[in-house]
């Protein structure tokens, strides 16, 4: 699921203007550009659980500077999370969109903004399956036909396997940046089959300037 955009408008640029192609579809001709797909609770902030109360959200060190240098790089910095704690009954739609409103303020108080949320409430012991839940792609592909963006191009950023894999199937690129809850087990196949970074800023490093 997807909320109004918030925040400033992308500055302009040199446009490139090419075929936007999402998964099976393609959009019409019309400017396509790199995103950074971040996940958000133990990445972008501070993973207290199943977060429902605004005043909790604290984003991790740095987390203002890398979505701020992905903003003057002209990507689109998107959050992409599974909210599961909608689906068990933890939390509802309206504490999601108050946490994630917070997650913008706190951004835009320090001259960063994320272009775009997506969300899966689902879990499949409470809602059966579905394809939106991360490993599944198709919240990236609604945010590539809603925003033009080359899925192949991208990045994703998370804590955990789930964030990263995605990258596989669309042949961007994936970084782990482990936390004090990531598996080891994830962390070695990261080693293996994507990139592991030491924090957000070894991330947007290796993003800008590799």
């Amino acid at each position: 699921m997807t909320e109004p955009e918030t925040g400033p408008h992308t500055p302009r640029r040199r446009s490139r203007t090419q075929l936007a192609v999402t998964g099976e579809q393609t959009t019409s001709l019309r400017e396509v550009r790199r995103a950074v797909f971040f996940d958000r609770d133990g990445t972008l902030i501070r993973d207290v659980g199943y977060i429902k109360d605004p005043d909790q959200v604290e984003l991790v060190p740095q987390a203002a500077s890398v979505v701020r240098a992905i903003n003057y790089a002209l990507w689109a910095a998107i959050v992409v999370t599974n909210q599961s704690g909608i689906a068990r009954g933890l939390l509802t739609e309206l504490d999601y969109l108050a946490v994630k409103a917070r997650v913008d303020d706190l951004l835009a108080e320090r001259g960063a903004y994320v272009e775009a949320h997506y969300h899966c409430p689902h879990h499949p012991d409470f809602t059966g399956p579905c394809a939106c839940r991360k490993p599944g792609t198709a919240l990236y592909d609604l945010a590539a036909a809603e925003h033009a963006i080359s899925l192949a191009e991208s990045v994703w950023v998370g804590d955990r396997w789930r964030d990263i894999a995605p990258a596989l199937h669309y042949g961007g690129q994936g970084i782990l940046i482990p936390s004090a809850t990531t598996p080891p087990e994830e962390i070695e196949r990261a080693r293996q089959e994507a990139t592991v970074a030491p924090s957000l800023l070894d991330a947007v490093h290796l993003i800008l300037h590799a």
